[in-house]
């Protein structure tokens, strides 16, 4: 498997020869074990001429949510500016020298993971200035097989939600990108120059372990794939009252609410009732505690939580969304047994990440796990075949 930025620098950058060019990129933007802002500062056809970070930062080391100052990439000297700040994205002074924006960032096939958000606002931006835009492609590391999820309403757009998609949208990110513009999702996309490099010898149904690299956490808090695979479910628990599993070397992996260990064994029998394919599901305690790059203030910081802990042990097998509405409703259950009547804590970002007020309804109105997922299924067939003209693999 070679990635996009892999090709590029492999025809020695030649599809850019002679162009000034600004970056979008992280530390997941390798060429072999080279960054690509590194091996585009030393081509001789090609002039680098700034650098755009997204969130968690140019070097990948920002917490979740913290603010990313822009500067000076310090071994190439080029200017970098912050694309998490009040604009969100590149002005039209940052972009002025320019010729062509590249984008080269590696994505986990979540909507709410907010690269997705910054490559499009950033695909305004270069149509507005009328610039090149090329995104270098990535595998979707969960494969291009699996979608799932409700479909956002655009009622409930934001940053970590921006686009009508599945939650777990089950395209590349160069496939997205061409998405985004046959669809016409933001405004003035429709005029923009883009390119997409794509990825050589992968293939849709391969998931990350099938390509043979080496995963590289594209934020702090998915340091192992086998955490990227689960998180499109598990991130559900950032809406509420618990500890997601910041804080600990297994976040979202792990989930555990300030209430008793019997109240965890309750929540565990229930998994474990369900038969949740590819997982196994056991109680823990765990102690949260500040990580200063991933969790400087994680949830119940130094407080011991009870709760449930997964294993992936048929990746496979596994079905993320399903299998994070199961856990959601069982807490969300046990949690009424308790008397914990401020279990859903933040209802209006639980709202964001499902795209939708449907999931919070359906939760009050004690509707099933099995329901719940059931209920997306129609929108997602019809995602399914409008995205079809935007695949690439």
């Amino acid at each position: 498997m070679r990635t996009g930025a892999e090709v590029l620098a492999g025809n020695d950058f030649e599809f850019l020869a002679g162009q000034r060019i600004g970056v979008i990129a992280n530390h997941t933007a390798q060429v072999d074990t080279v960054h690509l802002v590194d091996r585009l500062a030393a081509a001789p056809n090609v002039e680098l001429g700034a650098i755009f970070a997204p969130e968690h930062g140019f070097r990948g080391t920002a917490g979740a949510g913290e603010s990313i100052e822009g500067g000076q990439d310090l071994r190439t000297g080029t200017p970098v500016y912050s694309l998490y700040d009040d604009t969100r994205r590149p002005t039209p002074e940052e972009l002025q020298s320019l010729d062509a924006l590249v984008f080269d960032v590696q994505d986990v096939g979540a909507r709410f993971y907010t690269y997705i958000t910054t490559m499009g606002l950033a695909m305004q931006s270069a149509a507005e200035a009328d610039l090149r835009f090329v995104v270098l492609d990535r595998p979707n590391p969960l494969a291009g097989t699996y979608t799932s999820g409700f479909v956002l309403e655009p009622a409930h757009s934001s940053f970590v939600g921006r686009y009508p998609i599945p939650i777990a949208h089950g395209m590349t990110i160069g496939e997205l990108a061409r998405y985004i513009q046959e669809q016409r999702l933001l405004p003035g996309v429709e005029a923009l120059d883009l390119s997409v490099v794509p990825v050589e010898n992968w293939t849709r149904d391969e998931q990350w372990p099938d390509t043979g690299r080496t995963w590289t956490p594209p934020s702090p808090n998915l340091p192992t794939w086998e955490t990227a695979l689960l998180y499109p479910g598990m991130c559900f628990f950032e809406g509420v009252r618990v500890s997601e599993g910041r804080g600990t070397a297994r976040p979202f992996l792990q989930i555990g609410a300030p209430w008793s260990a019997e109240a965890a064994r309750q929540v565990v029998d229930t998994l474990r009732a369900y038969d949740l394919p590819g997982v196994a599901v056991d109680t823990i305690a765990f102690t949260p505690q500040s990580m200063p790059q991933a969790a400087p203030s994680p949830r119940f910081e130094g407080e011991q939580v009870h709760g449930f802990e997964l294993e992936v042990t048929d990746r496979q097998a596994v079905y993320p969304l399903e299998i994070g509405i199961h856990a959601l409703h069982a807490m969300y259950r046990q949690a009424q047994a308790e008397g914990y009547t401020n279990f859903v804590n933040r209802p209006q970002h639980l709202t964001r990440l499902a795209g939708t007020d449907r999931l919070l309804r359906l939760l009050r109105n004690g509707t099933p796990p099995d329901s719940i997922v059931a209920s997306w299924r129609e929108e997602v067939a019809a995602f399914q075949d409008q995205r079809s003209a935007a695949l690439l693999y």
